[in-house]
């Protein structure tokens, strides 16, 4: 079923490009969901282990989220002007 899909983009011409756009946009989306649940995940954790670090924990997992959080809307904008600038 893919493949019909992809063969019948091919053959539109532009097509591709904004399907590979719209599979970036997608993929950027999914990676940033797994790292912050990733993230929260080994935090939690952590305080389990050690509830005293709570405040240096929680600032370190903000942080890095909000990190993720830029590279995935930083991939989604490139993702959206390959989409309407092709």
């Amino acid at each position: 079923m893919l493949l019909t899909v992809l063969l019948q983009a091919a053959a539109a011409g532009t097509g591709l490009v904004k399907m590979g756009a719209a599979i970036g946009a997608g993929l950027a989306a999914i990676g940033a969901g797994i790292g912050i649940g990733k993230i929260g995940g080994q935090a939690m954790d952590a305080i389990a282990r050690q509830p005293e670090m709570k405040g240096n924990i929680r600032t370190n997992m903000i942080i890095i989220a909000a990190l993720v959080e830029g590279v995935a809307l930083l991939a989604l904008v490139v993702c959206l002007m390959v989409f309407l600038l092709n």
